[in-house]
């Protein structure tokens, strides 16, 4: 073959042809690399859902009976109220503007100054508030804690989310004295912290919880004879305490699929006195159902804050909040659920403020312990210690 031949076999390409091919191939070479690029965050995105902090559904014998729950129906917990996750006239693209914007009077302008507590043995009732629904019930001989977060951040990692507020990481589960039980209301992650657990699980006797909820503890190492986990309405009975689990407004989840375990109030009978623990929940119906079947009560401790109309529905305004105290029977009430987190975008006062105004117009004793103050229910504290910062 000679070099004609030779050049007759090699075709030939136009300027736009080698264009084209070029392009095509940067096509081709882009399109591989979205591709890797979507699967690597795919395969990313799947192994962080499985770190221990999530948790764990549900599964087996847990799984079953949570679908025997006569408000289980389409794959998930239902309330007992239809509960839209927003009203029908709220956009999702208005509450993303709104939380983005913030609020600067959201975070107190000092930092909050804690008082010592007083973890001593008790036998009588008395109380320590630790800020935002975390407290210490100390009562016949038994130390009784509730949704405990002493982690800097209300978030399954510690360097994304708010951070509490100055002054109020005064107290670490290191401090806390032997625990003979946690109760923890539901799997959010400003109720159920899994750092504090950590730090918990070796100095607690017993934990109770939701049903459903136990999945997680267990992950993080609680064995199953130190948990109880109760549905609506059944009872418990340790070590001389009385928990009844009651109905609530709310949801559960760690991670995208929700209302997979059960969200709690709860009914605590102690020998003399009978205290309603509030978990979080919208206003319903159920406050005077749970008051007509297990009140009157010496205490009701309600979540009042983290409000807004953007998602009136799951948690209670303060104004609603002394209305549940009366439906409830209460004798006095403990507005808790503030003062620590900012996680809604009300000022970080407006829940004591107004739930304060509303409690002295219906004439409702209120409760307002400094954080860290230890108090009892003959020597209730009253002080606007707010008004200080």
């Amino acid at each position: 073959m000679d070099k004609k031949d030779i050049a007759l076999t090699i075709p030939t390409l136009y300027p736009n042809e080698i264009v084209s091919i070029i392009v095509g191939d940067f096509k081709l070479t882009k399109m591989y690399l979205l591709l890797i690029v979507v699967l690597t965050l795919v395969i990313v995105t799947y192994l962080v859902l499985q770190l221990p902090v999530f948790g764990r559904l549900p599964k087996g014998k847990r799984l079953e009976k949570l679908r025997q729950l006569p408000n289980y129906g389409n794959g998930a917990i239902e309330n007992l109220s239809p509960t839209p996750t927003k009203p029908e006239d709220v956009s999702w693209g208005q509450m993303l503007s709104k939380v983005i914007k913030g609020n600067v009077n959201g975070v107190p302008p000092k930092a909050i100054l804690p008082l010592v507590p007083d973890f001593s043995p008790s036998e009588s009732l008395k109380m320590t508030w630790f800020g935002h629904s975390s407290y210490l019930i100390q009562v016949d001989g038994l130390n009784l804690l509730v949704d405990p977060v002493f982690s800097a951040r209300t978030s399954p990692f510690q360097f994304i989310g708010t951070q509490n507020f100055p002054g109020t990481d005064f107290i670490k589960a290191e401090d806390l004295p032997s625990l003979d039980i946690v109760l923890i209301t539901h799997d959010h992650y400003d109720h159920l912290d899994y750092g504090t657990i950590l730090k918990l699980k070796n100095k607690t006797k017993h934990f109770i919880t939701s049903l459903g909820a136990g999945s997680h503890l267990e992950r993080w190492g609680i064995k199953p004879d130190q948990l109880t986990e109760l549905a609506w309405g059944e009872t418990a009975e340790l070590m001389g305490l009385s928990f009844t689990a009651a109905p609530a407004r709310h949801f559960t989840g760690r991670k995208f699929k929700r209302n997979q375990t059960l969200w709690s109030s709860f009914v605590l009978k102690t020998k003399i006195q009978r205290l309603y623990l509030g978990g979080d929940s919208g206003y319903d119906t159920h406050f005077k159902n749970i008051g007509q079947t297990y009140g009157p009560f010496d205490l009701a401790i309600l979540e009042c804050g983290q409000y807004n109309d953007m998602w009136p529905y799951i948690h209670m305004f303060p104004e609603e909040v002394v209305q549940a105290s009366i439906d409830l029977g209460a004798q006095c009430l403990l507005p808790v659920h503030w003062g620590k987190f900012k996680l809604a975008i009300h000022d970080w006062d407006d829940p004591i403020k107004r739930v304060t105004a509303k409690a002295d117009e219906l004439g409702v004793q209120l409760v307002t312990p400094q954080l860290g103050q230890t108090f009892s229910l003959e020597n209730k504290p009253q002080t606007a210690w707010w008004k200080e910062l």
